[in-house]
């Protein structure tokens, strides 16, 4: 493994509730932000920091994603929990930001989203369906 590991929804939910440093990234595209919706982080006092790491609709990696990591305030000393829709795209943010000299950059498992169930629909897992807490639009 080339980041500091994968941890399930709750598991994230609790180190950024109980780790006064640690912040959620949200890789995801600005579309996905607007439309689908975010985590919120408001009831532990924190937010979610908002960094593309492919952009919308071209799909082009963001090159600087680490720069803007950076730019957000994003300390290489805090633990980093990588967010993305299904658990796929948090998984390179997390091998970019270790690769960096982020040590602990961890991938959040299943995403925001989670995988999609036999009828093509993301209702079986991640952040909403666990129940965490949520704000759309």
């Amino acid at each position: 493994m080339t980041y500091a590991g994968d941890v399930t929804p709750d598991e994230a939910w609790v180190a950024l509730r109980d780790q006064p440093d640690a912040v959620l990234v949200d890789v995801r595209t600005r579309a996905e932000w607007a439309y689908v919706g975010l985590p919120d982080l408001g009831v532990i006092g924190k937010d979610v920091v908002q960094v593309e790491w492919q952009s919308y609709p071209d799909g082009g990696v963001n090159d600087l994603f680490t720069s803007d990591l950076e730019d957000a305030g994003v300390a290489h000393d805090q633990s980093v929990y990588f967010l993305c829709r299904s658990g796929v795209r948090s998984i390179a943010a997390a091998e970019a930001a270790t690769r960096d000299g982020w040590a602990q950059a961890y991938n959040v498992l299943e995403g925001f989203e989670g995988p999609p169930d036999d009828r093509r629909h993301r209702s079986v897992a991640g952040w909403k369906v666990t129940g965490l807490p949520w704000v759309q639009g």
